[in-house]
């Protein structure tokens, strides 16, 4: 699982677009030839995807691809009326098959977003992967492998690194105009209600290929009142909050403080609390990710301010809901999507950076095939790799972690301080929301140790098993890329 490291990549990458300069498929998708896509997967980001892309000259909407067949008619006769002649397609295998597709766009469950990546690079085809671009850390890192060893344009979906607003925020920080950043805090405060329960299996929809829809992941009885979407909150699909909407305020976090490795330890406390339901994943969390000299600190909190609200949760910290909070020896910077501003600690605005919601991401893709150049990405696959990989971090201590007290939970976090203060805004938000810490404990993840040279935890065979998973044939994500 040995990644090139970032300098290396951009020292190949003249290399591998002087060779991709002279394939068949470079001249077709060139300057003046359409850049035909295959969007794979549109329940709700796909469709965004598909309006997003329609407005980058020179793209034209090829193909269609889904497992429900009901979504894929409808996303057809959308096309049609736009005037878009589109092959449809319910198994990626055939489409992947099809050589009038240029590039693909990945917007599935998560489960499936490294096999087709890959698949798709070794079509010889470019890959446009919606966060996280994993389900596990390995098979982020055999879809960065894929993308070097059939030198593809692989972009990931984390659409702020090209708000305009946020690049300059992040150069102003660079630049040290706050002096030496200490700390970076990503803050998802997302409300997120009950999944509910069941108490048996509930039929799959006949319009769905329930096969094709499991992929890599086993097939099981399905246990979720709403097929769609919620699996986001089972472990067997999905990686909770903070490896779904958490992947875009890690990678601002670590854009901020320039990480471009993995950190050398993480920790998790939190748990599933203010309902029993089919999901279990945690919904209330905290998560530090032990960078030198300034580590990342990640809240997550689905529930309402307080029992019996029914909007959003709202923030306490700095006025953020959904996005960082950066805090640097001068004063800090709180944004996200949409840009946002330098504050001094009196809360006064020094400057603030309107951003523009990443609205040419898109286009930053297209450009890249063009010109056969990876190293213009904003957001290239291996950015992808690592962000994702946070969220896949904490949610495997989460995974290992056991029930324990707030006394042993604030030893464990003693690694730093800010995790303290953390935990006790956390543990004041659950009791707002009357969750008895007594019945439902909060839950202390194991403390993990990354070797970034062996790429794998220093602990033991059963915890390092859980880098990958145990796929389904045929649907396996390759070991040789």
């Amino acid at each position: 699982m040995t990644l090139l490291s970032r300098r290396s990549f951009l020292g190949g990458s003249v290399a591998a677009a002087g060779a991709a300069a002279l394939s068949p498929w470079a001249r077709a998708a060139g300057a003046n030839q359409d850049v035909r896509l295959a969007v794979v997967g549109f329940r709700w980001r796909g469709k965004q995807l598909i309006e997003a892309f329609r407005k980058v000259p020179g793209v034209r909407i090829a193909a269609l691809c889904d497992v429900d067949q009901e979504l894929l008619d409808q996303q057809r006769q959308e096309c049609q009326e736009h005037g878009e002649r589109v092959e449809v397609y319910v198994d990626v295998r055939k489409l992947l098959d099809d050589e009038n597709i240029d590039a693909v766009a990945i917007a599935t469950p998560n489960h499936w977003h490294a096999l087709i990546g890959i698949w798709a690079c070794q079509a010889n085809k470019d890959v446009y992967v919606e966060k996280p671009i994993s389900h596990n850390i390995w098979e982020g890192a055999q879809l960065v492998a894929a993308a070097r060893r059939y030198d593809r344009i692989v972009q990931t979906g984390t659409q702020n690194r090209s708000d305009m607003g946020l690049i300059q925020a992040m150069q102003y920080l660079h630049d040290g105009k706050l002096g030496r950043i200490k700390l970076a805090r990503g803050l998802c405060y997302n409300r997120r209600k009950s999944i509910g329960k069941v108490t048996a299996a509930q039929p799959i929809p006949d319009h769905v290929d329930y096969n094709l829809w499991s992929g890599p992941a086993p097939i099981k009885p399905l246990l979720r009142k709403q097929f769609h979407y919620d699996w986001h909150w089972d472990q067997t699909y999905g990686n909770g909050d903070i490896g779904n909407q958490g992947v875009h305020e890690l990678d601002l976090c670590r854009w901020a403080i320039r990480a471009d490795e993995l950190p050398a330890r993480v920790i998790s406390a939190g748990g599933r609390f203010g309902y029993d339901d089919d999901g279990n994943t945690a919904n209330t969390q905290i998560a530090l990710f032990d960078y030198e000299p300034a580590p990342i600190l990640f809240e997550v909190r689905g529930l309402p301010s307080r029992a019996g609200q029914q909007e959003e949760v709202m923030d306490d910290y700095r006025k953020t809901r959904v996005g960082i909070v950066v805090e640097c020896e001068k004063g800090y910077f709180a944004g996200g999507r949409g840009g946002g501003a330098v504050h001094e600690y009196d809360g006064k605005v020094i400057e603030r950076f309107q951003g523009d919601s990443g609205a040419g991401h898109q286009a930053n893709f297209i450009e890249a095939v063009r010109n056969r150049d990876a190293s213009s990405l904003r957001a290239e696959i291996r950015e992808g790799y690592l962000s994702s990989a946070l969220g896949h971090m904490a949610g495997m201590s989460h995974q290992l972690g056991q029930h324990a007290g707030r006394d042993e939970i604030e030893r464990q976090l003693s690694v730093h301080p800010v995790a303290a203060d953390a935990l006790a805004r956390m543990a004041e938000h659950l009791q707002a929301n009357e969750v008895d810490l007594a019945e439902s404990p909060i839950t202390l993840g194991a403390m993990l140790d990354w070797n970034d040279a062996e790429q794998k935890f220093n602990a033991d065979i059963e915890t390092n098993r859980r880098l990958t998973r145990d796929y389904r044939q045929p649907f396996v994500v390759p070991k040789a890329v």
